[in-house]
């Protein structure tokens, strides 16, 4: 409106100097043929028909003619009402006052940016902890914040009270207790020669190490047992404390076997019914085995599959990098980096082939 209001105000001043050499007969003409225009308008438009202008032209217009006297406004012809000029420049004249009498700030200060993290990192970390307990931490921390500023927080951000947000789920109690959680499941395969084969593997959910138990054709109760045991023994040699053990409901777990994992300290953790997700870790593992080894290697016997165990083992849990451990492998076997060369040069990588170029791993040649 300002940069508006300013060009109406220039080119009229310009349209002034133009009148200044003009005699009054000239002037006078040119009043009536102005007058004679704006009533033509009103002929064609009529009378019930408002004329719309923009503030800078009521403002424009409603300078020029305040200073008129009213009678000398009511003579004139204009598109418009004398009335409705005079309520323009009243309009416009308590705008300004109202511009010029308006508080610099009104209302409670907004709260600090950093106020506001905290307020959230207290409640993510709490989930417990209602906005009344968040007050308190507050002041404890030397942070003057309303109860009322707190709980308003909480809502713009959509933020629970906190009797719904204190029920922990099955994601946050396997994050929560990864370091002693262990999971298990049997993987079903088919050899070339016919004969159906099952898996039984264990992966460490902190780690994501896996122990590939072994393989047979007949899953007895006697030889899941002896499995187990040996299990124990390596978990106690490698100095694992697992306390939870997640299977499924699969009948080839025999009931013995929640007994001995029991004297060693390890309770076993049922899933539901059908419900992958409760143990989705080890189903996680499972697809990777069958996409990345057994759908794509020709497994001839079960001395073969056995074979390529070992190897898809040693290649996952030694070299297979793991997003979950920021692109480590489950034993940390990290290599050092290379310092950043000042040119750009041809790095020399060998790759190394396991299971006839099924797997590649890729070192630096010596």
């Amino acid at each position: 409106m300002l940069l508006r209001l300013a060009y109406l105000t220039i080119t009229n001043a310009f349209v002034a100097l133009r009148l200044l050499p003009m005699s009054d007969r000239d002037k006078d003409a040119e009043i009536l043929a102005l007058r004679h225009q704006v009533m033509v308008l009103e002929r064609q438009l009529g009378a019930d028909v408002r004329v719309r202008s923009a503030p800078e032209d009521r403002f424009f217009l409603a300078a020029l003619l305040t200073s008129l006297p009213r009678a000398a406004l009511r003579r004139l012809r204009l598109v418009v009402c004398p009335d409705t000029i005079l309520r323009w420049h009243r309009v416009y004249v308590k705008q300004q006052h109202a511009q010029t009498c308006r508080p610099k700030r009104s209302g409670r200060p907004p709260t600090v940016r950093s106020i506001r993290m905290r307020i959230l990192r207290l409640v993510r970390e709490n989930p417990s902890w209602g906005y009344r307990r968040v007050h308190g931490e507050l002041t404890t921390l030397g942070l003057k914040v309303a109860p009322s500023t707190v709980w308003e927080i909480l809502q713009q951000e959509g933020v629970d009270p906190a009797p719904e947000r204190a029920s922990t789920t099955w994601a946050d109690f396997l994050r929560s207790q990864a370091d002693a959680l262990l999971a298990c499941d049997f993987i079903e395969t088919v050899t070339l020669n016919g004969q159906r084969h099952y898996i039984l593997a264990v992966i460490e959910h902190a780690t994501r190490r896996i122990r590939v138990l072994g393989t047979t054709a007949h899953p007895t109760a006697a030889w899941v047992i002896q499995v187990m045991r040996n299990l124990v023994m390596d978990l106690e040699d490698a100095g694992c404390r697992a306390r939870f053990l997640i299977r499924d409901r699969d009948g080839k777990f025999p009931a013995l076997m929640d007994e001995i994992l029991a004297e060693a300290g390890i309770h076993t953790v049922l899933t539901g019914i059908r419900m992958l997700r409760m143990n989705s870790i080890m189903e996680r593992w499972v697809q990777t085995c069958r996409r990345k080894l057994l759908d794509r290697c020709l497994l001839w016997n079960e001395h073969h599959l056995r074979h390529a165990l070992v190897e898809y083992e040693k290649f996952y849990n030694e070299h297979r990098a793991h997003q979950a451990l920021d692109q480590a492998t489950p034993l940390r076997t990290v290599p050092d980096p290379i310092p950043k060369p000042a040119r750009i040069i041809d790095l020399n990588i060998h790759r190394h082939d396991r299971l006839g170029g099924i797997l590649h791993e890729y070192t630096h040649a010596a």
